[in-house]
């Protein structure tokens, strides 16, 4: 894992130079005024937004500690420390740090890290299922013009389907896992062996994490965790890019444009590679915010990377504090996570 993370690092980092090499006598941009924009924006703006972040990781220790329960109670409050290190994991080595967050919540609760991995893959699908509908809900409602309505109106009406079929899908694993999984594995199978056991894998233990959620009251606390967890992001792009009270694009942002912009940004933040990925999120919204909405290179810049400091960086000198004052190395778990991940995948299909 870790080679091929240097590979696309590589590549991606080439692709860049050639970028630069490419632009430098074709795109001006004015460094004077990315820093005007900087100064002149309205940091109150800013500090909401990042207080936004900061309640958000609060949100997402009670929703762990809510998947929890049926297993092993514990304080709603206390897995916060496992989740603001965690993303800050993530935040400066990559992608490859995702399993910290259940391996700590593992060491922490004395629980399997099978049980916990399950937890995480049921919280993402809480996480994908909720920006879905905020995002499919609001682009459908929206009284105004947005840009490429056509194709946006197909995402939005995609994202509302894929919200259905992803409950419809959670249901039917909830109800018979096993039969869905050996349903993959044998259809698979016959293209690849391999892939068919890893889906199968998948599946099962999605399947031993939706165990977690045994009425509808479980599901629906987790679910208004989840949507008030992504309120407070999605307010938190908003605030930021109104911020920039120079920019007339960026200062009059609505929310159905934000949550464009914010769709971009996920996109973008998919193949967060460490250091380098900061950089390439920070150039692919920029260049969103320009292509969408007409948004000068220099604000853009500006705003593209105020959001990532807020929405993504900003935990990480808490984070390295927590992970002190627990004794925690972030590159020791982040290796031990990912063999422990590994170590799983080799023994379920073996089982």
């Amino acid at each position: 894992m870790k080679n091929k993370q240097w590979i696309l690092g590589l590549v991606v980092l080439a692709a860049l130079v050639a970028l630069v090499i490419w632009g430098r006598d074709r795109i001006h941009f004015d460094f004077g005024v990315f820093r005007a924009q900087l100064a002149q924006a309205d940091w109150r703006k800013i500090g909401i937004a990042t207080g936004c972040i900061y309640l958000g990781y609060v949100f997402r220790s009670v929703r762990w500690a809510l998947l929890l329960r049926n297993n092993k109670k514990v304080p709603p409050f206390s897995l916060l420390g496992t989740q603001v290190i965690g993303f800050t994991a993530v935040a400066l080595i990559g992608r490859v740090a995702d399993p910290v967050r259940p391996y700590l919540v593992a060491r922490k609760t004395g629980l399997p890290v099978s049980n916990q991995i399950a937890v995480y893959i049921v919280e993402r699908m809480f996480d994908l299922g909720s920006m879905a509908l905020i995002f499919s809900t609001v682009l459908l409602t929206a009284h105004e013009v947005l840009p490429h309505p056509e194709l946006l109106l197909k995402v939005a009406k995609g994202g509302l389907l894929a919200t259905v079929a992803l409950a419809a899908f959670t249901i039917g694993v909830r109800l018979s896992g096993g039969a869905v999984a050996a349903f993959m594995e044998r259809g698979l199978g016959l293209f690849s062996t391999g892939l068919g056991q890893s889906v199968g894998h998948k599946i099962r233990t999605f399947r031993a994490g939706l165990d977690t959620l045994r009425s509808f009251s479980d599901f629906a606390a987790a679910a208004a965790l989840s949507l008030g967890m992504w309120g407070l992001i999605t307010l938190a792009y908003l605030e930021t890019t109104q911020a920039f009270v120079a920019s007339p694009q960026l200062a009059s942002m609505t929310l159905a444009r934000c949550l464009v912009l914010m769709a971009s940004s996920m996109v973008a933040s998919g193949f967060q590679l460490p250091i380098l990925g900061w950089f390439t999120q920070i150039g692919l919204v920029a260049a969103a915010m320009s292509a969408f909405f007409g948004v000068d290179a220099e604000p853009a810049t500006a705003c593209a990377a105020t959001l990532l400091l807020v929405t993504f960086l900003s935990i990480v000198p808490v984070g390295l504090l927590w992970a002190q004052f627990e004794h925690v190395s972030l590159r020791k778990v982040t290796v031990e996570s990912e063999h422990a991940e590994e170590e799983l995948a080799v023994d379920e299909p073996a089982s």
